[in-house]
């Protein structure tokens, strides 16, 4: 007991000194990634580049390159063209979709130009899945798709407020990541259900392998001015597009301008996909505050999801029984 009492006063200690460290003061307004000429990344009391901030990953950009597309960028025309197409999708233009009322609240993002965000393999797709990988895949969708409303199991993690996961590659609402430094650790909390890694950056080793965690356990180094972050040790329930517990993640955290993060991840999971890929998101700074998110969907939604679908399994065994 009093081990356990001192370890949780060591966690306190380290969330306090993250959360005390000085925020730094960049620059607003710059609207391209590629920094001025005269421009200089800053550097915290301690010399480690500074990351520190409120980003936006909002972006319009699609994970991979659409099949009418044979390019890495779009011409000027050609981005007016999808921000119109996004717009009316939106809107809900299409019979029978109520959409949103207007884009006030939605952000395009960064690079628009982009036709995706994947930047390796070069032309812009996944890499084939494996069999396992396919077999897996179509087996958990054809078990929700199935067994959808029977057991709160069956619900997403994301639904059920339990976890939005690692890397966020979209983002339509709560888009905000916030990164706080400290000589020895780096914290970055994400808006959505206002999850917060800590990663210590002292090059310790990776918790032992039957320790799984739900954003897994993650590792950092500087690589010159960028922030190298490793992460291993997911969770088996934890799910990055049918990845689980085999997925291996490097991010890169480099800034570039005086209010563009860019985040470049490598995903590496050989028992879903034949090859690792890398995905590109630059981060937008934000003079803005994150306020708390509140997941009540499990809380309202899933019941009554649950009674309807009891309802039903009664009127189907009523049809059964009079055909009987």
């Amino acid at each position: 007991m009093i081990e356990q009492r001192v370890a949780l006063a060591r966690v306190a200690t380290v969330i306090a000194l993250i959360l005390l460290a000085p925020v730094s003061a960049a620059p607003q307004g710059q609207k391209t990634s590629t920094a001025p000429a005269n421009w200089t990344a800053p550097k915290t009391p301690w010399g480690h580049p500074d990351l520190q901030g409120i980003y936006s990953n909002s972006t319009i950009v699609p994970l991979e390159r659409p099949a009418d597309q044979s390019k890495a960028e779009l011409s000027d025309a050609e981005v007016d063209a999808r921000v119109q197409q996004y717009k009316e999708t939106l809107w809900g233009k299409r019979a029978g979709d109520t959409g949103f009322y207007n884009d006030f609240w939605w952000e395009w993002g960064k690079d628009v130009k982009r036709t995706s965000l994947i930047v390796d393999p070069p032309d812009g797709k996944l890499p084939p899945m494996t069999p396992e990988g396919e077999k897996r895949r179509a087996a958990e969708v054809e078990h929700r798709r199935t067994h959808a409303f029977e057991d709160p199991e069956v619900f997403p993690l994301g639904e059920r407020c339990v976890n939005f996961g690692i890397p966020r590659v979209t983002a339509g609402y709560n888009s905000y990541i916030q990164i706080v430094q400290s000589p020895g650790y780096i914290m970055i909390m994400s808006e959505m259900a206002h999850d917060a890694r800590i990663i210590p950056l002292d090059g310790r080793p990776h918790l032992d392998s039957r320790i799984r965690v739900w954003n897994g356990d993650s590792r950092a180094h500087w690589d010159g001015d960028t922030l190298v972050i490793d992460t291993t040790n997911f969770s088996p329930k934890s799910d990055f597009m049918g990845s689980h517990d085999n997925l291996d993640l490097t991010e890169k955290l480099t800034r570039v301008g005086p209010d563009i993060l860019n985040c470049a991840f490598t995903v590496n999971d050989p028992t879903m996909w034949t090859a690792p890929w890398t995905a590109m998101i630059p981060l937008k700074l934000k003079n803005e505050a994150i306020y708390e998110y509140a997941c009540h969907e499990g809380n309202d939604a899933i019941p009554n999801m649950l009674r309807g679908h009891r309802y039903e399994e009664r009127q189907l065994a009523g049809t059964k029984s009079q055909q009987k």
